[in-house]
C-alpha cells in the first residue's frame, strides 16, 4: 500500500493551487519567449518573400484565442476526471469514450487514446530538445559579447550539458521543481516590466530625436491592426509556442491535493497570467520600439541591415535593443543592462524546459502503467518517485534535437540555422495543435451527463477543435507556399513529425499483436468484456 498522501502511482500528493500553477506558469515564459522567438517572428516571410512581422502582434493574439478555446474545453476535462493522475488529455481520451453505455463508442477508445499520447509526445518529447537549442543560442550570444566566439562543437556541448543539468533537477521530483517555478516566475516577470517600460519610453521620449520614418510601426494603432490575413496566420503558429503550458497541470492531477478544484484554476490562470497580460504587453512595446535605428551603427547611420532585417539576423535582437535602450535611458549602462536580462532569460528557459520534462515524462509514465509504451518509462526512483528513466530517455532526446537546432546547417548543410530552429520549433507546434484539438473530447466526456451545458460543452470545444484544424493547416498551407527558409523549415518539420509518427505506429502495431490486444475490437467483443466483468 502507499503511504498516506502517495498516490496508487507512488508519487506524492504536495501540490496546491500555487504550485499547480506556477509549474504551468513556468512553461509560459514571456521573459524568455520575447527573446528567443522575436527573431523566429521578425524572419518570417510570406509567399512573395514579404516579411510578415508587422502581424506579429496580432498573431499572439488569435494564438491567444485558440488557446483559451482549448484552456477552457482542457479545465472541464479536468474538472470531470480528476483521478487522471498523470495521463492528462491521455487519460481523458479513454475516459471519455469509455464512459458512455453504448459499445459503438467504447471501442473507440484504445484507437482515440493511442492518437492522443502519439500527439502529446510530439509536443512534450520535441519541446524541451527546443528549449535546449534556445538556451545554447543565448549561451552564444553573452560569450560573444565578451569576445569569445563559440565554435559549433561548442554549442552543442553547451546544449548536451545544458540538457543533462535539466535532468538532473527533474529527477529529484516536482517539489524542488515548483520551488525553481516560483523564483524564475518572479524574475522574469520583473525584468519583463523593466524592459517593455524602457521601450515604451524610448519611442515616446525619442532621446536621438529620431525622424518619424524611423519606426518600423508608424502608429502604436498599426501594432493591433491586422495587416494580412494569411501573415496573422502564419505567425500565430509560431506564436502557439509562447502560449504552450498551460495545460501541464493536467498531468499534475497525482501531485495535486484537489485536483478536482485545482486543476482546472490553474489551467486558465497561468494562461490569464502569463498569455493575456505579460506577452501582449511585452510585445506592444517592443514593437512600439522597433525601427531603422536597430542594427550595428544604424542609429548613426552607418549600419547597412537595420530595422527589423536585423532583427531577423541577429541571434538576439531583444539583446541588441536592450544595449541601445541602457545606454540612452540608464545613463549609458546598455551593455550591463543586456546581461542582466540576458541572465533572467536563461534563468526563465530553465524553468520551462524543467516544467516541459516534467510533464512529458509523466504523460509517457501513464502510457507505461498502461502498457502503451515500454515498462522502463514507468520505473520510479526509490527515494524520489519521480519516473527517472523516462526522465534520462528525455534528456538524450533533447539534447540530440537542441544540437540540430544550433547545428543543424553544420550537420546537413544549408545556408542559414534559422531553417533548422524554425523547424524543430514548428514540429512541436504541430504537436501542439494536434494535441489542442482533442479538447473536442469535452464533447464527447459531458453528452448526456446531467451536467452538460451547451456553450461549456459543445460550443466551445468545437470552436476549439476548428481553430486548431486552422492552424495545423496554416503550417503546412501557408509555410510551403511561402517558399524560401520558412518552406524548409516546413518540410523539416513535417520530416520529424512523420518519423515520429511512423516510430509510434510501429510500436502500437507491434505491441498489440504481442499481448493480443485489439487496436479497434468489434462491437461484440467489446459487449462480450463488459458482461465477464
Amino acid at each position: 500500500m502507499s503511504e498516506q498522501g502517495d498516490t496508487p502511482s507512488g508519487m506524492k500528493k504536495t501540490l496546491g493551487l500555487t504550485g499547480v500553477t506556477v509549474n504551468a506558469m513556468a512553461l509560459i515564459a514571456p521573459g524568455a519567449f520575447l527573446w528567443m522567438t522575436y527573431q523566429l517572428q521578425a524572419a518570417n516571410v510570406d509567399s512573395r518573400g514579404l516579411s510578415t512581422a508587422k502581424d506579429m502582434w496580432t498573431g499572439i493574439v488569435v494564438a491567444l484565442v485558440v488557446a483559451f478555446l482549448t484552456a477552457f474545453a482542457f479545465a472541464e476535462l479536468a474538472r470531470r476526471y480528476p483521478e487522471a493522475g498523470t495521463g492528462s488529455a491521455y487519460y481523458f481520451a479513454e475516459k471519455a469514450f469509455l464512459d458512455r453505455q453504448k459499445a459503438s463508442f467504447q471501442r473507440w477508445a484504445r484507437l482515440v487514446k493511442f492518437i492522443t499520447g502519439w500527439a502529446a509526445h510530439l509536443f512534450y518529447w520535441v519541446y524541451p530538445g527546443v528549449m535546449v537549442a534556445f538556451f545554447a543560442v543565448l549561451a552564444s550570444y553573452i560569450l560573444g559579447q565578451f569576445g569569445l566566439d563559440l565554435p559549433v562543437l561548442g554549442q552543442v556541448l553547451i546544449a548536451v550539458l545544458f540538457s543533462i543539468s535539466v535532468g538532473m533537477i527533474a529527477v529529484r521530483g516536482i517539489s524542488g521543481s515548483t520551488r525553481a517555478a516560483i523564483a524564475v516566475n518572479i524574475i522574469q516577470l520583473t525584468a519583463l516590466v523593466v524592459f517593455s517600460l524602457l521601450a515604451i519610453a524610448f519611442r515616446l521620449g525619442n532621446p536621438e530625436h529620431l525622424p518619424a520614418s524611423t519606426w518600423y510601426h508608424a502608429r502604436g494603432t498599426s501594432i493591433v491592426i491586422p495587416h494580412h490575413l494569411s501573415a496573422v496566420l502564419f505567425q500565430s503558429t509560431i506564436a502557439i509556442l509562447i502560449l504552450v503550458g498551460f495545460e501541464s497541470s493536467t498531468a499534475l492531477a497525482a501531485e495535486a491535493r484537489n485536483p478536482r478544484k485545482d486543476i482546472p484554476r490553474g489551467v486558465i490562470l497561468s494562461l490569464v497570467i502569463q498569455g493575456l497580460f505579460a506577452y501582449l504587453f511585452q510585445y506592444f512595446a517592443a514593437n512600439f520600439a522597433v525601427g531603422s535605428w536597430l542594427g550595428e551603427g544604424c542609429l548613426h547611420g552607418s549600419g547597412s541591415v537595420c530595422g527589423i532585417n536585423a532583427a531577423a539576423v541577429s541571434g538576439a535582437p531583444i539583446g541588441d535593443m536592450a544595449v541601445e535602450l541602457g545606454d540612452s535611458l540608464l545613463g549609458g549602462f546598455g551593455f550591463a543592462f543586456m546581461i542582466v536580462l540576458a541572465s533572467t532569460v536563461a534563468i526563465a528557459i530553465l524553468g520551462t524546459t524543467l516544467a516541459a520534462m516534467n510533464t512529458g515524462v509523466r504523460i509517457s509514465f501513464a502510457m507505461a502503467q498502461d502498457a502503451e509504451m515500454p515498462e522502463v518509462m514507468g520505473l520510479l526512483h526509490g527515494r524520489y518517485a519521480t519516473p527517472y528513466m523516462g526522465v534520462w530517455i528525455m534528456v538524450v532526446v533533447s539534447a540530440i534535437i537542441g544540437s540540430v537546432g544550433v547545428a543543424g546547417h553544420e550537420i546537413f548543410g544549408g545556408a542559414s540555422n534559422v531553417i533548422y530552429l524554425t523547424g524543430i520549433t514548428l514540429a512541436s507546434n504541430l504537436g501542439t495543435f494536434l494535441l489542442y484539438g482533442f479538447c473536442a473530447l469535452t464533447v464527447v466526456a459531458f453528452a448526456g451527463a446531467k451536467e452538460f451545458r451547451v456553450l461549456k460543452h459543445a460550443i466551445i470545444p468545437g470552436l476549439g477543435l476548428v481553430a486548431n484544424s486552422i492552424m495545423v493547416l496554416a503550417i503546412l498551407v501557408i509555410g510551403i507556399d511561402s517558399g524560401g527558409t520558412t518552406a524548409s523549415a516546413t518540410y523539416l518539420a513535417l520530416a520529424l513529425s512523420g518519423a515520429w509518427l511512423v516510430v509510434s505506429v510501429l510500436y502500437f502495431i507491434g505491441s498489440s499483436r504481442q499481448k493480443g490486444k485489439a487496436i479497434l475490437p468489434s462491437v461484440s467483443g467489446v459487449s462480450e468484456a463488459k458482461r465477464l466483468t
